[in-house]
């Protein structure tokens, strides 16, 4: 059964008229005259009587109207509240680096899309926001790590995020040819906050390697990190997005230096059973499509 026969056939019971119906709905009135048909034959009743020129619902009719009329109710509020899951609450987790120098006008586009929706995006590391999506307490997260595989966890990738070691451009390394690790020895290095992917495999590849250096300074703020930097109290490794304008301009430089254990990716995670409503859907394709037009400099990265 279609619904449109239903809205037809309280369209008639309104009107009292095929002709006048058929106008209000926008059919011609042969098509109303099949719809009915097909209802009575589906029920196996008359539903509506003719007198003269008037008519009426019979009893049989009668019944089914208030039947109908409780269906598309029920319908519609069906329409209206998978309608709202768009317009409701979203909580997104992200790393710093993302939030600040890759997700505004995404954001921005996303907000352009869904007016009403209600977007909560907290900062925090990849394992915390990890912890969050498993415990249901955020419906995506958006990070920087090596590429995820977990059991909860879908993860999708945007593309992969360069990273670079800065340093003061006066720092005797910066001048130095291609090194290993053990460049880095005895260096001081600049971090972000425990729990950081990123500094975490710098410093277990160290700590693996007999590399001895020292942790001057922990910052969960970039931009402190690299105003440290850029006073020459240490070198710091950061995803390339964040450093884009200083190393341009010459206020850091990157160092060179690879490694192949350090390779890192943007990408977006949610748990297994969440289902993404139209605007996490909307979202996913924007930071797609904003990866595939990303482009990086020709700088030297950790590779």
């Amino acid at each position: 059964m279609d619904f449109v026969y239903l809205k037809s056939f309280l369209e008639v019971a309104k009107c009292r008229s095929f002709t006048k119906a058929a106008e209000n709905l926008g059919y011609v009135q042969s098509s109303v005259t099949a719809q009915i048909q097909k209802l009575e034959n589906e029920y196996g009743v008359v539903l509506f009587e003719r007198y003269g020129r008037s008519m009426r619902l019979t009893s049989a009719g009668e019944q089914l109207r208030v039947t109908f009329e409780k269906i598309i109710e029920l319908y519609d509020d069906s329409l209206l509240l998978v309608s709202r899951l768009a317009k409701g609450n979203i909580e997104i987790g992200t790393i710093d680096s993302l939030m600040s120098f890759f997700l505004p006008p995404i954001l921005h586009q996303l907000s352009h899309s869904y007016p009403d929706m209600n977007l909560q995006v907290h900062t925090n590391t990849a394992t915390i926001i990890m912890q969050s999506l498993r415990s249901g307490m955020l419906d995506m997260g958006i990070v920087i790590d090596a590429l995820i595989e977990d059991d909860d966890i879908e993860a999708i990738t945007i593309r992969r995020e360069p990273l670079v070691l800065v340093a003061k451009p006066d720092h005797p390394l910066v001048s130095s040819p291609q090194f290993g690790l053990e460049g880095l020895d005895g260096q001081y290095l600049i971090v972000t906050e425990q729990g950081c992917s990123y500094r975490t495999a710098l410093e277990d590849l160290l700590s693996r390697c007999g590399v001895n250096y020292h942790v001057s300074h922990e910052f969960n703020n970039l931009e402190a990190i690299k105003q440290f930097v850029g006073y020459g109290l240490g070198i710091a490794l950061v995803p390339q997005i964040v450093v884009v304008r200083e190393l341009m301009e010459n206020k850091l430089a990157a160092l060179p230096f690879s490694h192949p254990d350090i390779t890192f990716y943007s990408q977006i995670v949610y748990h297994k059973k969440k289902w993404l409503n139209p605007a996490i859907r909307c979202l996913i394709e924007l930071l797609l499509d904003a990866g595939d037009q990303r482009t990086t400099l020709p700088a030297t990265q950790i590779s």
